[in-house]
């Protein structure tokens, strides 16, 4: 959530980022006029609180004194009631201006580009050139290993099962993003895939987005989305010293997502699943080092891409098509022979102070006083598409290619068709 002071000195900027974001601007002017209310009703409560102060030491001196003081305990007894009312009106405001509050989305940075939606976003270079087209390959799901009927049988629609080498090309593919990242400086983490309703509200999944989670009601849980989710909540409620920042972590660990919203939309294949596996990356950083240790994670994410020597290129999104969270976020896309066009593997963000406000992450820096700290989060990478990446960019008549960086992984370089 945006810091509160944001909202109250500069409401009109807030106002336009939502309007770029394509998200109705009047929450703001509620959430103000609750504010007012709120602070109105505070001064009321402490006013209150402070003449019921006065009147206790008032009482406590004629007692001494051995003096009647039966009036002002009256006094006393009818301030106390006030006092419950008042408080009532104040957590019936509160609650009121913070349900709105939290569905206010991040701050944009102001480098990012102002658009409408995809087709909005800018590209900031490419990497490798693609040598294989739909002419040159078969599509992933035409191939052998991939069994989408009786994914379906076991899980329903956007369910896949892999077989033999492509499932330990999968898992040859994880373990080689988790070697590589680790080297780069980030702990492994095993994480639980369910976890509490607060820790989906630290990184903002909830309230906002719950149609899009799988929930566990009985026991109040939800599988994970991402392990972003439990990896920048490690620290919630915590007070860091400023000495230990930045802390980089990754997770491997499949994520759960409804797709309610992807309707028709890639349907064939492995593209778009209701469970994928995603190496994930994420730092917790001092402010004033968030946006170079974002464009260091945009590069831990490219160099994955250019070890496996997969073309791909890397996208800044608009206004219009960044996550809740995010103040800015990079898009790195891989070339898909099959489509031939570029498809997103994964996503780079930093959030800023926005996860840390609801996760209460903070850190204290050398003047003594504790300050929110900035969460980054992205893809190190979807492995199920980088697979897919795999088979169709190194794809030859009778098998596939393994990459040279997989090769010891796999124990051989090439793959036979079934």
């Amino acid at each position: 959530m945006i810091d509160i002071n944001v909202l109250r000195e500069n409401p009109e900027k807030v106002k336009e980022m939502l309007r770029h974001r394509n998200q109705d601007p009047s929450p703001v002017d509620k959430i103000l006029a609750l504010d007012k209310e709120w602070r109105e009703l505070k001064g009321r409560l402490d006013s209150l609180r402070g003449e019921r102060n006065t009147l206790g030491l008032e009482i406590s001196e004629k007692k001494k004194q051995k003096k009647s003081a039966d009036a002002e305990m009256k006094k006393s007894r009818e301030l106390a009631l006030m006092i419950e009312g008042v408080e009532k009106e104040v957590r019936k405001v509160e609650e009121e201006r913070y349900s709105i509050w939290v569905d206010i989305s991040n701050i944009t940075h102001s480098s990012v580009p102002v658009g409408k939606d995809e087709n909005d976003n800018k590209e900031i270079r490419k990497w490798g050139k693609p040598n294989k087209f739909k002419n040159d390959v078969k599509p992933h799901e035409e191939l052998p290993f991939f069994d989408f009927e009786r994914g379906v049988k076991l899980g329903g629609h956007r369910f896949t099962l892999i077989y033999s080498a492509f499932a330990k090309l999968e898992r040859a593919i994880a373990n080689f993003m988790l070697d590589v990242q680790t080297s780069r400086g980030y702990r492994e983490v095993w994480v639980p895939h369910l976890v509490k309703s607060e820790i989906m509200f630290g990184t903002g999944q909830l309230p906002k987005f719950g149609e899009e989670l799988y929930h566990c009601e009985r026991d109040g849980l939800w599988l994970i989305p991402t392990a972003e989710v439990p990896l920048t909540n490690l620290h919630a409620g915590e007070i860091l010293e400023e000495k230990d920042l930045p802390k980089y972590y990754t997770a491997l660990t499949p994520c759960y997502r409804r797709e309610a919203g992807a309707y028709g939309k890639d349907i064939k294949g492995m593209i778009r699943q209701h469970q994928f596996d995603k190496v994930e990356l994420v730092k917790i950083t001092a402010p004033e080092e968030s946006w170079k240790e974002h464009e260091l994670m945009l590069k831990d994410a490219e160099n994955i891409l250019q070890l496996l020597e997969l073309p791909y290129k890397v996208m800044v999104l608009c206004t219009g098509d960044m996550g809740f969270a995010a103040a800015k976020t990079y898009d790195v896309e891989v070339w898909l022979p099959s489509q031939e066009r570029y498809r997103e593997i994964s996503s780079v963000s930093n959030c800023t102070d926005f996860q840390a406000r609801r996760a209460n992450i903070r850190y204290r820096a050398k003047d003594g006083k504790p300050y929110f700290v900035h969460t980054l989060n992205g893809s190190g990478l979807a492995v199920g598409r980088t697979l897919i990446a795999i088979v169709e960019n190194y794809q030859e008549e009778d098998g596939v290619s393994v990459p040279k960086v997989l090769q010891d992984y796999m124990k051989t370089d090439f793959i036979h068709f079934e």
